[in-house]
């Protein structure tokens, strides 16, 4: 078979990218390492236990499949409107779990493997590809665990000096779930630049000392997760520090790290001797995460904190006592590209506009999240393929939020993985109460789906 388009890695992302690209008719090239028989062992990453395509090795279930009030289950929503082969296999494989989407993988994997191989336009190679191609249509959508020579040229072409390291991420909180009559927003010493907001850059969460020194024991006694054994000798990212290992280092070391209180003013403790405040004893601050000012990352959290240590802990902070979490702290080997910078608004990379990213290498998080991206940048190649005008979904839609995300709406210098949540999402009407505020998320989005569907024609017949 002669192809056109050239996809590497047959995960989720790969294979929905490849089913996207063969119902349109275009011939494709779908590469995968495991299965190849590599002499050098090199066939398949030391998370994966198969060679089927699509195969989960993290977990089996799809989470919510609710698409009333949930930012997933409203992309599980979109992505079958959209004629995924990944929503179809779930269906195919789906076992009871109530309002989540859960599968059986062995036969979610056979069913994507099945559909990908028996389709006239799709040829399935076993084989490791080492190096980005200099010509050619391609889609990279090798994943988190992506091979050691492939990652070295991706480095080579983006000027990054590493893309493997311990992903030592930092929760992020709602904004309208912080408690702001006890937090207050500053800038240290009330420095401001362009981009600031009016009263500063930081919502700060001031503490006092038994407070803080009752937290640095939280942070020491609390339940960590373990390294995998591949994981055992992957460096820390040297600007990703765990906060718990910084806590480990000395009572005060937090307090002349990322809790630093000098040059923060509490209005809410001015006397007449101190009229514009003073200083607390320790600072947690957050910083605005995304342009529309819905999510603010814990600055300096990265932590390896198990999940319900992280929400028991981290609302005993003054401030976050209803705090909700887009997404909570984890530490992972990960490999990702800086998205906002490196790709344009099409996943194409900037200095090699032939290649595409698709999956969890452009920093999305999730099976869900990286199956959307890779149907997107098979229908963005397809469009390409037959000259059409490629227009984005709307940034209301789960599908346009996460776009938007990875492609620059997203803080490039503190860019993390990020799974579809509704702080990705613009606000709906000021007037819609907070208790219908999903509903009137998942209404809007659908509504505006329908219509890019209609322009777009990219719907295709189930």
């Amino acid at each position: 078979m002669t192809h056109t388009v050239h996809i590497i890695g047959g995960g989720l992302a790969g294979s929905e990218a490849a089913w996207q690209l063969a119902n349109r008719g275009v011939r494709v090239r779908l590469s995968e390492m495991r299965g190849a028989g590599l002499p050098d062992g090199g066939g398949r990453s030391p998370a994966h236990q198969g060679d089927g395509l699509a195969e989960l090795v993290c977990s089996n279930s799809f989470r919510s499949d609710d698409d009333t009030a949930n930012a997933v289950g409203l992309l599980h929503y979109e992505m079958r409107a959209c004629n995924s082969l990944m929503m179809r296999a779930a269906h195919e494989a789906q076992v009871p779990a109530g309002s989540a989407l859960a599968v059986d993988r062995d036969v979610f994997s056979a069913h994507v493997e099945r559909a990908l191989s028996e389709h006239p336009n799709v040829e399935v190679v076993r084989e490791r590809i080492d190096t980005l191609p200099a010509l050619g249509l391609t889609i990279v959508a090798t994943g988190p665990l992506t091979a050691a020579g492939l990652a070295a040229s991706i480095g080579a072409a983006t000027g990054a000096d590493s893309l493997a390291f311990f992903d030592a991420i930092a929760p992020i909180v709602y904004r309208d779930s912080i408690d702001m009559d006890i937090c207050w927003i500053q800038s240290r010493w009330d420095k401001k630049t362009e981009a600031s907001n009016e009263d500063g850059d930081y919502i700060n969460c001031p503490m006092t000392r038994d407070q803080y020194l009752a937290f640095r024991e939280g942070l020491l006694d609390g339940e960590k997760t373990e390294f995998k054994q591949w994981e055992a000798d992957t460096p820390y990212f040297e600007g990703c520090m765990p906060v718990e290992v910084m806590a480990a280092r000395g009572e005060d070391t937090l307090r002349f790290g990322p809790m630093k209180p000098v040059g923060l003013d509490n209005p809410r403790d001015a006397t007449p001797e101190f009229p514009q405040g003073r200083w607390p004893y320790a600072v947690v601050q957050l910083r605005q995460d995304n342009k529309l000012g819905t999510l603010w990352n814990m600055v300096g959290f990265q932590t390896k904190l198990k999940h319900a240590a992280q929400v028991a802990l981290f609302r005993t902070i003054p401030g976050l006592a209803n705090a909700e979490f887009a997404r909570l702290g984890g530490l992972h080997r990960n490999t990702f590209l800086n998205s906002p910078i490196l790709l344009d608004r099409q996943l194409r990379l900037k200095t090699a506009p032939h290649v595409r990213f698709a999956g969890q290498i452009t920093g999305c998080e999730g099976y869900v999240e990286s199956s959307a991206v890779g149907m997107l940048a098979g229908m963005m190649t397809a469009a390409e393929l037959a000259g059409e005008h490629w227009e984005s979904p709307p940034r209301t839609t789960a599908m346009g939020a996460l776009l938007s995300h990875i492609t620059g709406d997203a803080e490039a210098s503190s860019y993390q993985p990020m799974n579809v949540n509704f702080g990705l999402f613009p606000m709906p009407d000021d007037k819609v109460r907070k208790k219908d505020r999903k509903r009137a998320y998942t209404d809007r989005a659908k509504r505006d789906l329908s219509a890019w569907l209609g322009n777009m024609q990219v719907s295709e017949p189930a």
